[in-house]
């Protein structure tokens, strides 16, 4: 077997690595989880998912877009029931791929996706000052926001506090800047830079923040006991599996469909890469780590380096697991307000500002949706969130797929002619009526349906009691076109 592009992904995997690494840490830092089981999600990524068909250059591991639903699952059902929740969910995507259903999350509108996204990066954000600070943070996501001028008033009284919060702001800042720096110093990948200036600054001045708990991969890995399957007959369980399955299934294919816009090379098999994810997730489940999708951050590395092959990911598993295996260590010298404002400039990054100005000012009922969406998430929920904006984008499509034109012609004598056309539903039915009933009372109709595409039920028996009452006005009866 020959691997003539083995250069460029040997070179393309140690970029993502880099990059993968402080990030797989950081989400399960924030994930209420052992920073290790972040890394055992990113090691399966690469080379479990990473072996499979799909995406070729697209790199799955622990997400961002994640963090908030994982942790609230961990703080109400345990670690041991996570394992479950990430276990049923690989399981529900290896289904739904086998039934070649990838290619309809393709359908999901944009709109509701961006308000997810951004839904998730203002909780994320707002969790993750708590944690630049050192405070703990409130549970629902309405509560961490509300509750930041009060953080804020409680952390200037402390030295240690505004010691851990200016690492934290200072870690972002350095995010910030990191794309002006010469290009040399650009070749780090900014979160690790960033991370890594860090750690040198409290290992110098001996700051007192917190760090890495360091637990050690095996004692970090932990299979769900039987027990907890048992758990699988709660609803908020059911809810939280379906919220991982629709969410990362989404992220996935959506960052799937931006990575072929990356590169000239095999463009996506959705189904497949379904299953790959759900392959990644179902051993995921089993170890008890943390959930995974495909990571645009991490995928867009990968292509920019170079990657020519699925070898590049392959190769970034195998690094995170030499690095897991004999530098474990090495975690517990990240400061923790580092990593937390490597998550508040991803969580910053998950809002799309600019896709909502743009939304705003050509399609506000898209933005409409957006926003909603992500306001439902902050003061709800995550799934509840998102079905509210799911239920919003198809009212908004049953509007606009209803639009009906009425055009009334009356020449003054003889029947004054009424021209339907475009979809008549009930939706439109108090314009349609409106405009029949405001006809002359004592002059014959002619109403034409022929110009319709669709008239549902409730129209066409509306229309027949319209008719019917017009016509005892003792006028001539109704003449009706149908429709085609």
């Amino acid at each position: 077997m020959t691997f003539p592009h083995l250069r460029q992904d040997f070179a393309a995997s140690v970029v993502v690595f880099l990059v993968a690494l402080p990030l797989c840490v950081g989400v399960a830092v924030a994930s209420g989880v052992p920073a290790e089981l972040g890394l055992v999600t990113g090691i399966v990524g690469g080379i479990v998912t990473g072996t499979m068909r799909g995406s070729s250059l697209q790199v799955s591991g622990p997400a961002a877009g994640l963090t908030v639903l994982v942790f609230e699952a961990v703080r109400e059902y345990g670690l041991p029931v996570l394992g479950v929740v990430v276990l049923a969910t690989g399981l529900l995507q290896l289904l739904m791929g086998a039934l070649r259903l990838g290619r309809w999350f393709r359908a999901i509108s944009v709109s509701v996706v961006e308000g997810m996204l951004a839904g998730i990066g203002l909780v994320l954000i707002a969790g993750q000052l708590y944690s630049m600070a050192g405070l703990k943070a409130p549970a629902s996501g309405l509560d961490k926001i509300t509750g930041l001028p009060g953080a804020l008033a409680d952390a200037v009284r402390s030295t240690e506090t505004l010691a851990s919060l200016g690492l934290g702001a200072g870690t972002v800042v350095v995010l910030v800047l990191w794309p002006r720096l010469p290009r040399r110093v650009r070749a780090v990948p900014a979160a690790l830079g960033a991370v890594a200036l860090a750690t040198l600054a409290v290992s110098v001045s001996g700051l007192p923040v917190a760090r890495v708990e360091v637990h050690g991969l095996l004692e970090s890995v932990q299979p769900p006991p039987l027990d907890a399957f048992g758990e699988l007959g709660r609803v908020g369980v059911l809810g939280t599996v379906l919220a991982f399955t629709l969410i990362a299934s989404a992220e996935s294919l959506f960052s799937a469909a931006a990575v072929d816009r990356l590169h000239d090379g095999p463009r996506t098999r959705y189904d497949q890469e379904l299953m790959a994810q759900g392959a990644g997730n179902t051993v995921c489940g089993i170890l008890g780590a943390l959930p995974m999708t495909a990571v645009i951050v991490r995928s867009s590395a990968n292509v920019r380096a170079g990657a020519r092959t699925k070898a590049s990911r392959v190769l970034h598993g195998v690094w995170l697991l030499l690095f897991a295996a004999l530098l474990p260590a090495a975690l517990g010298v990240i400061p923790l307000p580092a990593l937390a404002g490597v998550l508040v400039h991803a969580g910053w990054r998950l809002i799309p500002l600019r896709e909502i100005a743009s939304l705003w000012r050509e399609h506000r009922g898209e933005a409409l949706v957006l926003v909603v969406t992500a306001v439902s998430i902050v003061a709800v929920s995550m799934f509840e969130g998102v079905l509210i904006g799911m239920a919003l984008a198809v009212g908004k499509t049953a509007w606009d797929a209803s639009q009906v034109r009425l055009d009334v012609i009356d020449k003054g004598a003889g029947p004054v002619q009424v021209y339907l056309s475009g979809n008549a539903t009930f939706l439109r039915l108090p314009k349609i009526l409106d405009s029949l009933e405001a006809l002359p009372q004592d002059r014959p109709v002619e109403l034409d349906l022929s110009g319709l595409h669709h008239l549902d039920h409730a129209c066409r028996t509306a229309l027949e009691i319209w008719s019917e009452r017009h016509s005892a006005a003792g006028v001539e009866p109704v003449k009706i076109t149908p429709g085609r």
